[in-house]
């Protein structure tokens, strides 16, 4: 009885790690999978959470998501040799690790209205560049 009990043991310690090992593997948040969605659909919130009033309490919601998001699509795309040599992708990654590190360093102040200006023209940018399929 007793080694039966430590097999069964076994075998459910095995299927949670198992299971819990699948969860990690899942798609990273709620990217497609889809470079140019996935993309448009990032400049797009981004947007929203830079124009966001500093005194609403929605800021701090949408930062903390904006980072997850970028976090996200960083990782699921940086690696994808078809993707990362386009023009729009290392635009992207430009205007994505400044802001990034703008919320890490300085996530209680605001964007200053260079970082805005250079943000927005580089989220053109990339606009752009999927437009004409780069």
């Amino acid at each position: 009885m007793k080694q039966f009990f430590s097999r069964v043991m076994a075998f459910v310690l095995v299927a949670v790690i198992a299971l819990s090992g699948l969860t990690a593997c899942s798609p990273a948040g709620n990217l497609s999978g889809n470079y140019r969605d996935d993309a448009l659909t990032l400049v797009s919130s981004l947007r929203e959470a830079i124009e966001l009033p500093e005194n609403t309490p929605e800021k701090a919601a949408a930062q903390s998501t904006a980072r997850e998001n970028i976090n996200d699509f960083i990782a699921r795309y940086r690696r994808d040799s078809s993707v990362s040599t386009l023009p729009s992708f290392t635009t992207m990654s430009t205007a994505l690790n400044g802001l990034a590190s703008h919320y890490s360093s300085y996530g209680n102040r605001p964007l200053s209205p260079k970082l805005k200006e250079r943000l927005n023209q580089e989220f053109n940018q990339v606009e752009m560049a999927l437009k004409r399929g780069a």
